[in-house]
């Protein structure tokens, strides 16, 4: 095998393709990179030798087939939805697919498929899902497995984050390094999660006045919220029995405070179009959520409704993101949760020379010897501009790691799988490690 198509060259696929060609040049592959925008395609590419960019239409049956059958592995960087169209192509072809996406039910309904024609479909192999599976669960087998103990407890968060800069005057601390929409619909659902053998669940409008604060070595504190749905991984991680599994996202103190005021507005549904957007400016749109009352300012009458303090943190939060000022928000139309996702756009897109910040935490608690002791593993890691980011790092690497070791021959699973065996998890740790991206542990005996 010595031919590999990328899906898609949005930005978090800017350093899976990178390491693809890197590797490429002593390995005689070809790196091909198809994307709706060719352009965009090219300039991933620039010219490198074993490159090429090429225009591509999803959508279009033949040129999908076509694309995908001159090559050997595919890895798809095209939004979740799309994998499945691009899965029956693998199947039809017999090529090999990698995505970092969760696995869906459509997807899954390949497994037996894709391993009677011994394809590998690889799934959750970015960075949450992926390197959070993989570093946790290395963790809990050596607990399990190879010392036999029974775990109590598995804590995770991740959390993609702005680098701390003394110069930025932003409160939020905060900026998009991922798909902004996904961040204005986080949490949204009911919570579940598992609490000193007890189900735990949390409804949309208290999540953010649930958290817990994080302390990492070095790195000081964060705020973390809990996931959707923790209990998922119980059996993926083959953990029946334990006592808690929670896991969360991570965020700078005071920023969920500041959040949840969007979520007491409403601001975040996304259930129905507003009226009158077109003319609409930001204290407008906040004001769409307020009663009526002609002597109180939008302000007071915000700090009324949700108990703020008018000259307090949230407030100054939400009059940096310039959400009282009479600035046009710019759209034609739009469901309350993409008006302000368009009107956050604009003062949380991450500048040409800004960094961003990838921090994993892990917790794990086992009883060994009648005492109960406890690992706490983290992960650090910074961007260098706003192309070159943590995010796009920790989300393509492991992708083009587990590429090489499949191209090597140094994969035998095959059909739908995700990281969270030793054959993925300890080659591509392994290597991420002298990337730059290592997990340190501290292990204390709690009683």
């Amino acid at each position: 095998m010595n031919r590999i198509l990328v899906l898609g060259a949005g930005r978090s696929a800017t350093s899976l393709i990178s390491y693809l060609l890197e590797e490429a040049s002593s390995k005689n592959w070809t790196i091909t990179v198809a994307d709706y925008a060719l352009q965009l395609a090219e300039e991933k590419v620039n010219g490198h030798a074993n490159g090429k960019a090429v225009a591509f239409n999803i959508n279009k049956e033949n040129e999908r087939g076509e694309l995908i059958s001159q090559n050997d592995v595919v890895i798809s960087m095209l939004p979740a939805h799309f994998h499945p169209v691009v899965a029956e192509a693998c199947l039809k072809h017999e090529k090999h697919l990698l995505t970092a996406s969760y696995v869906s039910d459509e997807l899954r309904g390949l497994d037996d498929k894709a391993r009677e024609k011994g394809l590998l479909f690889l799934n959750e192999c970015g960075l949450d899902p992926g390197i959070d599976h993989m570093s946790a669960k290395k963790v809990i087998d050596h607990i399990r497995v190879e010392k036999g103990l029974k775990l109590r407890a598995f804590e995770s968060f991740t959390g993609g984050l702005l680098a701390p800069d003394a110069s930025d005057d932003n409160p939020w601390e905060y900026g998009f390094t991922w798909n902004p929409r996904n961040v204005v619909l986080a949490g949204q659902g009911t919570v579940k999660f598992m609490q000193e053998g007890r189900f735990k669940y949390i409804p949309y409008h208290k999540l953010f006045r649930r958290t817990e604060l994080i302390h990492i070595p070095n790195h000081g504190y964060f705020e973390g919220y809990a996931n959707r749905d923790s209990l998922m991984y119980m059996e993926v991680y083959e953990l029946e029995g334990i006592e808690t599994l929670y896991r969360g996202t991570l965020r700078r103190p005071g920023f969920c405070i500041g959040w949840d005021v969007f979520v007491q507005l409403g601001a975040t549904d996304d259930s129905y179009q507003m009226d009158g957007v077109a003319e609409m400016t930001h204290r407008q749109f906040i004001n769409s959520f307020l009663s009526y009352n002609p002597n109180d300012s939008v302000e007071l009458k915000l700090a009324h409704y949700l108990g703020l303090d008018v000259d307090g943190p949230e407030m100054h939060k939400l009059r940096w993101l310039g959400l009282f000022d009479e600035e046009p928000v710019g759209l034609l139309k739009g469901s309350p949760a993409q008006v302000l996702e368009h009107i956050l756009k604009k003062k949380w897109t991450i500048s040409p020379d800004q960094k961003d910040q990838i921090v994993m935490w892990h917790l794990f608690d086992y009883i060994e010897g009648g005492q109960t002791k406890r690992i706490r593993s983290a992960m650090v890691a910074t961007g260098e501009n706003a192309v070159d980011t943590a995010m796009s790092k920790t989300v393509g690497l492991p992708l083009g790691i587990a590429t090489k070791l499949l191209m090597e021959g140094k994969i035998e699973a095959r059909g739908v799988q995700i990281p969270i065996t030793a054959e993925f998890y300890n080659p591509i740790l392994a290597e991420l490690e002298t990337l730059g991206f290592e997990f340190v542990e501290e292990e204390v005996i709690l009683d």
